[in-house]
């Protein structure tokens, strides 16, 4: 009598595909319906996603570039003319680099030579006291 019961109960409807399931794995995941949609709203910052759009944008500065002084100038590096060299190195005897002082990659290499061997002739410090 117990089976009867049960095949003469309405059925029970589907509520799955009335509400998306969120435990499926895939691109599906996370509740995106479609792949557009989707990749307009994945955003590796979090959050909305439309932050980006609502701000003002601000030009860029504007940066003049830098020039190397010895190709321009046709200036000699030589260990032996430390005040020139120590322009390139800081007040704690780091030798600076090329993104500060402008110099070529050429010239940069020569520099560190240069400020390496008046090191060794104590004409440059090693480091700060």
């Amino acid at each position: 009598m117990g089976d009867t019961e049960e095949r003469n109960k309405p059925a029970q409807e589907d509520r799955s595909e009335s509400r998306p399931d969120t435990r499926r794995s895939g691109p599906d995941r996370g509740g995106y319906q479609d792949r557009d949609n989707r990749d307009a709203r994945d955003n590796r910052s979090g959050g909305g996603g439309d932050y980006r759009d609502r701000r003002p944008r601000r030009p860029k500065p504007f940066f003049k570039k830098k020039v190397c002084r010895f190709c321009t100038q046709d200036l000699k590096i030589d260990y032996k003319d430390a005040d020139l060299l120590r322009r390139f190195v800081t007040d704690r005897g780091k030798i600076l680099p090329r993104r500060i002082t402008g110099t070529c990659a050429k010239h940069q290499r020569t520099i560190s030579t240069a400020i390496k061997r008046a090191r060794a002739l104590a004409m440059l410090p090693f480091s700060k006291e």
